[in-house]
């Protein structure tokens, strides 16, 4: 992997210009059936769903529990090329209903959570045909969805910045965290051992981490400031599915993997292709993302952007947003 030096040297470019406002927001109902319990989904949308002659694009955030407010850049594929762009914070963060008495209960927080939530927002908004995106855990979702869904209507799917294999993630993570400077690491390695994962030290060693295989701008932009305020302010999900960090990962998602069903999404699964995206700082190293390109048997194609980390979509946003925008409006 890369030396010190290269961490410290040519920047993203990060978002050059604005995105545009949502043509609406709202809130949708949603209950799910195996609990009763009741609740709303909170999204955004640009773009006239009924008038658009182009298939809309829904995003699944990160996480999880990590809202989209990081994905809004993405909005820039209405401006640009005048498809219709949903975004939504899945149930338990942000704008979304929370349920914070649910923290540390595996049976409620699951994919199959998260997926009833996914076509309770395609009926309401009355989404027939459409192309979905997934970054990082949105990715997982988005992928996982396809598997076991074989949704009838998917045309084009996007996994960006997502592994397919959580054991495997998290050895990569490693690898990377152990070219981190060897105070921090002491601090990461004690305060895991010593239970103190919530403390601002813990937090501090995380983020030298985070600056070098999350988001590599400096400052961050507001859009990550805010999605991470939010998790800050409840961290039930992250907390239950993930554990306290992107590499101490001891919640539900430990052992999960789709690796081996990756061939499951067909041409059929998936007529208009599949779409892999990385970057070359990112904490989903391409060996974590290679299965998406090898394993399905519908056409792929992969991306990846030089100066990123995990989040391209907010380092190299022109480049993010043209690639996209080209495969989604490819034959």
């Amino acid at each position: 992997m890369s030396s010190d030096s290269e961490y410290k040297i040519i920047q993203p470019p990060g978002q050059t210009r604005p995105y545009p406002q949502p043509t609406k927001t709202g809130r949708i109902p949603f209950e799910y059936s195996p609990t009763g319990l009741k609740g709303e989904t909170w999204y955004q949308q640009w773009g006239d769903l009924s008038t658009s002659k182009q298939t809309p694009l829904i995003c699944l955030h990160g996480g999880p529990g990590v809202p989209s407010n990081y994905l809004l850049p993405i909005s820039l594929i209405h401006t640009d090329y005048s498809i219709p762009v949903i975004m939504y914070h899945q149930i338990g963060c942000g704008e979304s209903t929370h349920f914070k008495d649910k923290k540390g209960d595996t049976a409620f927080w699951t994919p199959a959570l998260f997926m009833a939530e996914l076509d309770n927002l395609k009926s309401y908004l009355d989404i027939k045909e459409f192309d979905l995106l997934g970054q990082s855990w949105g990715g997982m979702l988005a992928a996982q969805y396809a598997i076991e869904r074989q949704p009838p209507n998917l045309r084009k799917l996007v996994i960006s910045n997502s592994p397919s294999n959580m054991t495997h993630w998290v050895r990569v993570a490693n690898k990377l965290r152990s070219a981190l400077p060897k105070a921090v690491q002491e601090t990461l390695d004690r305060c895991e051992r010593e239970g103190k994962t919530d403390t601002e030290e813990y937090e501090s060693a995380v983020a030298v981490f985070y600056s070098r295989h999350a988001c590599r701008l400096d400052p961050w932009p507001q859009e990550l400031n805010d999605a991470f305020a939010y998790m800050k302010q409840d961290n039930t999900v992250y907390e239950t599915m993930n554990g306290p960090s992107e590499f101490h990962v001891i919640g539900s998602l430990k052992t999960w993997s789709i690796t081996e069903e990756l061939g499951k999404i067909t041409a059929e699964t998936a007529p208009g292709g599949l779409l892999v995206m990385n970057g070359y700082f990112d904490e989903a190293q391409d060996e974590t993302v290679e299965p998406y390109f090898l394993r399905p048997t519908c056409r792929t194609r992969w991306v990846r952007y030089a100066l990123s980390s995990h989040m391209p979509e907010l380092e190299e946003t022109d480049a993010y947003v043209r690639d996209l925008g080209m495969f989604l409006m490819s034959g």
